[in-house]
């Protein structure tokens, strides 16, 4: 893609944008606590911190989507975390300097994630970086979430650009799946959290990234 057919770029958003793994982990190892049980450290939370509740749950308690438990448990897992998903999240060093970067080639933004509405709202009005976003799509607003293209057709839709004009960059497989799907470019952060003993080389992604800076050397001149 060539700096003149690129209008737009989106973006995965735990993992990608915003390291929100050290809430996200407190949330599930309160469960522990309160169940008696030792606290594991957020080194242990990390790198499943991308999978939401799914990759918590799982950490904490070896806990499957298909075990009878895990919808009750999920959903205390989201009061905890609900209850404080502003205290340790931070924007990603470099983050706000990319995305100023790329208003200043005139280059529209978004958000694509499968984290639902009930928390991506308040975390996006809460923190300064996003008041420019000029698309925020939750897992929940359409009626897929990724791996399905439908979350990023509906960023560009409302970007008002052709997918193929766009760029997605995540931390996930199902991201880039998503992407090529779409029929973006995909651009795998490295950075992020990856999953457990994720092998990237197979993803497929058109670029990799080790910072979120490195966007703008893969990018090119504007």
């Amino acid at each position: 893609m060539t700096a003149a057919a690129l209008r737009a770029v989106l973006f995965d958003l735990d993992g990608t944008l915003i390291d929100s793994a050290p809430d996200l982990g407190a949330a599930a190892d309160r469960m522990r606590l309160d169940r008696g049980l030792a606290s594991l450290p957020l080194s242990a939370y990390r790198p499943m911190a991308g999978a939401g509740a799914r990759g918590m749950l799982g950490v904490a308690f070896g806990l499957l989507p298909e075990s009878p438990e895990f919808m009750d448990m999920r959903e205390e897992f989201f009061r905890n975390y609900e209850a404080r998903m502003l205290h340790g999240t931070q924007v990603f060093d470099g983050v706000p300097e990319l995305i100023a970067a790329l208003r200043e080639r005139r280059l529209a933004w978004g958000v694509v994630t499968n984290k639902a509405r009930r928390f991506t709202e308040p975390l996006t009005q809460a923190i300064e970086l996003f008041a420019t976003a000029g698309a925020i799509v939750s897992g929940d607003t359409t009626p897929h979430s990724k791996p399905h293209p439908a979350p990023l057709l509906e960023a560009a839709r409302q970007l008002g650009v052709p997918p193929s004009a766009c760029i997605y960059v995540g931390d996930d497989e199902r991201d880039i799946v998503a992407g090529r799907a779409a029929g973006m470019r995909t651009v795998a952060a490295m950075y992020g959290y990856l999953g457990a003993q994720a092998d990237t080389t197979l993803w497929e992604a058109d670029a990799v990234v080790d910072s979120p800076l490195a966007l703008l050397q893969w990018l090119g001149p504007a």
